[in-house]
């Protein structure tokens, strides 16, 4: 990780929380984000693309078309940040080595969109749409479509042409995909065979944009981390289902026969953790949102005065398939879902 000392390290979370994004003063340099990078540029030189990005520290991910680089969250140049990144955000996007490879391969495709000006192309638009399309609030994927490639979380590539680009850009440039077997069949595969095609056509040439901009970094940010994280985690908010009633009535038993086994609230607490991470694993839900459901769920629990009746590796598995079935409703129902860029 970093190989820097930092005094803000050794603070606990209630001051760190005081302290300035600006004042964190982290660099890439001498971190593992690194041998992240090289790896990239490395990806991008065995294919034969000149245009190696360059990398700055922001408050998150992202690739401005201005400017061949990519921003990269501060909290992953060191473990401390990383642990708070944890605790208020219970995921740390980017924070192994293979999650931060395929975030890389995604911005690299907004970085080669952009320094080749791929997206005049009329047969980019006809494949991916106009990149001139408004970027949405609210998208609502179909996680049955082969029309896109699946990369990030929450079917990304439906989410606007641009992403729909760099997801299989990322997909195509990452070693040993077999994307032509994966997407076998599916009309998905039209797009990869095209960034096949245009990734060998621009082969060798110069980029168009050339000159090393940084843009919202690090070292201008004036909010605290507290302002940051308050920010942050009213993103990942949506309107959660809160008729949960009946589905918990159901699961659980109100009769005063069982008042002495354990409260359905306790045994969701004692859970939580490891539903939580299963249900995100299994539909790309952020962790924390999903915590915003188990809190209301735990205090209705408590309300209706439930009790978890029953072998516990049943009420596990039943409570998981009901999460899990409030989550899909959710993110693919009416109230559709808030869209979070990269």
């Amino acid at each position: 990780m970093s190989r820097r000392s930092f005094a803000w390290a050794a603070l606990p979370d209630e001051q760190l929380l005081n302290v300035r994004l600006k004042n964190l003063r982290v660099t890439i340099e001498g971190t593992w984000l690194e041998d992240c990078l090289l790896s990239l540029h490395g990806e991008l030189k065995e294919r034969g693309i000149r245009v190696r990005p360059h990398a700055w520290f922001s408050s998150e991910w992202f690739s401005p078309d201005s400017t061949p680089g990519i921003a990269i969250p501060f909290y992953l140049a060191h473990p401390r940040l990383m642990r708070l990144e944890r605790k208020m955000i219970i995921d740390v996007e980017g924070g192994t080595w293979s999650e931060c490879m395929a975030i890389l391969r995604h911005e690299a495709g907004h970085v080669v969109q952009h320094a080749y000006q791929l997206y005049r192309r009329r047969r980019w638009q006809q494949l991916f749409g106009p990149t001139s399309k408004r970027y949405p609030r609210y998208y609502r994927p179909n996680p049955a479509s082969r029309h896109f490639v699946q990369h990030l979380r929450l079917w990304y590539a439906q989410s606007h042409p641009d992403e729909d680009f760099a997801e299989t850009f990322a997909v195509w440039l990452r070693p040993r995909s077999n994307w032509r077997t994966r997407y076998a069949g599916w009309p998905a595969l039209k797009k990869l065979e095209y960034v096949d095609e245009l990734m060998t056509e621009i082969a060798g040439q110069r980029p168009l944009l050339t000159h090393r901009e940084r843009v919202d970094p690090l070292s201008k940010l004036t909010e605290t981390l507290g302002e940051h994280y308050q920010r942050k985690q009213a993103l990942y908010a949506f309107d959660t289902p809160k008729t949960y009633d009946r589905d918990l009535q159901r699961l659980f038993s109100a009769d005063p026969r069982h008042r002495r086994s354990e409260a359905a609230s306790s045994f969701i607490r004692r859970n939580r953790a490891r539903v939580r991470e299963l249900v995100a694993k299994w539909t790309g839900e952020y962790q924390l949102t999903l915590d915003v459901v188990l809190n209301d769920m735990i205090n209705r629990c408590r309300e209706l005065n439930l009790r978890a009746v029953g072998p516990d590796r049943k009420l596990i598995v039943e409570f998981t398939v009901l999460l899990t079935a409030k989550t899909m409703h959710a993110l693919f129902g009416p109230s559709r879902r808030r869209w979070i860029a990269l």
